[in-house]
């Protein structure tokens, strides 16, 4: 019987106004929980797989809160951290965060930006696992997560767990002197699974991008560049076996394309192409895409089923409110 997945990331809580100005008429805004990796391990647990999250936030009723959520979606908290005096929590600035993209971040001096190297036991957080999943934002925080990572990453790899990562690219984060060229390939070169999109994986690994390729770009065109990409990912990290990306458009505030690619190292594929101009809340789409991936590559489905059902969970999202999935 294979082991539990483990999601490693900041826990967060996200901020909206209720109506269109921050500081609205009715004076309200609202909260859910949410962050990267809380999102992919909800969706996991929500399929019925065995899930661990491992995150740290103060011990206090939010955060109390927030793991209820987690369990009550089958989410194993039991190695959870608690330590420090603030939770991570993001303000997303339009009602429904589809007017306008605009984050601010108040992640500063959370619990989990200070987790510092050789506060967690990885070989005891390990012993019963067979899927890491990471996400760039975590080395983004600042250097001593990054090496927090690292030492993670090292020990997975070790004991011979599957690592995915999830490239994730927030430029916002990115503050304390180093740039992603210089972290992320060293965090890479532990994974098995590399996923998130051509832009990332040029502003995170250096591969190469055409400047040509825009909205108007056919998805034909993106997915022959796409194979081109995974090309160059095999070629440079000797142990990925899969890389996916989406592909994700919006025309306006309610529109948006989505589509991905699957690459293994000989086999290339595309999923079907779907389209809403009926979003209800685009935040948590792309995680819900990596839980979909994970899902099927971890019940060992074929690769077509994989991508297609990464796109369908991706697509899915966009008509759920807060940052986690939901059962349909």
């Amino acid at each position: 019987m294979k082991g539990k997945i483990i999601c490693f990331g900041e826990a967060l809580v996200r901020y909206q106004p209720a109506e269109d100005s921050f500081f609205n008429e009715s004076n309200k805004v609202m909260a859910f929980p949410g962050g990267s990796e809380a999102n992919v391990a909800v969706k996991l647990g929500q399929t019925g797989l065995p899930v661990s999250y491992i995150s740290a936030a103060p011990d206090n009723q939010i955060t109390r809160e927030f793991l209820k959520i987690l369990k009550d979606n089958n989410v194993e908290t039991d190695s959870f951290l608690y330590r420090g005096d603030r939770i991570g929590s993001y303000i997303l600035l339009s009602a429904n965060g589809l007017s306008k993209g605009e984050v601010i971040y108040d992640r500063k001096y959370s619990s989990f930006s200070q987790i510092k190297t050789g506060e967690i036991d990885w070989h005891k957080i390990f012993e019963d696992c067979s899927w890491f999943h990471w996400t760039a934002i975590t080395p983004a925080l600042n250097e001593e997560v990054a090496e927090v990572m690292k030492e993670a990453l090292e020990v997975a790899y070790s004991k011979g767990i599957t690592i995915s990562v999830d490239l994730n690219y927030r430029n916002k984060l990115w503050q304390y002197g180093k740039s992603p060229l210089e972290v992320m390939p060293e965090l890479v070169k532990y994974c098995h699974i590399i996923m998130g999109n051509i832009w990332a994986s040029h502003n995170m690994l250096g591969t190469t991008i055409d400047s040509n390729l825009n909205r108007n770009t056919s998805p034909e065109e993106y997915f022959e560049f796409a194979k081109k990409n995974s090309i160059d990912l095999f070629s440079e990290y000797k142990d990925a076996r899969i890389v996916a990306n989406t592909f994700r458009f919006m025309d306006n505030s309610n529109h948006n394309l989505l589509f991905g690619t699957l690459h293994s190292r000989n086999k290339s594929l595309i999923s079907p192409i779907y389209e809403t101009n009926n979003i209800i809340d685009r935040i948590g789409s792309g995680d819900a895409f990596m839980a979909g991936a994970i899902s099927s590559l971890y019940q060992d489905l074929d690769l077509q089923s994989t991508i297609d059902n990464a796109v369908l969970e991706g697509y899915n999202k966009l008509f759920v409110t807060g940052d986690f999935s939901n059962t349909k």
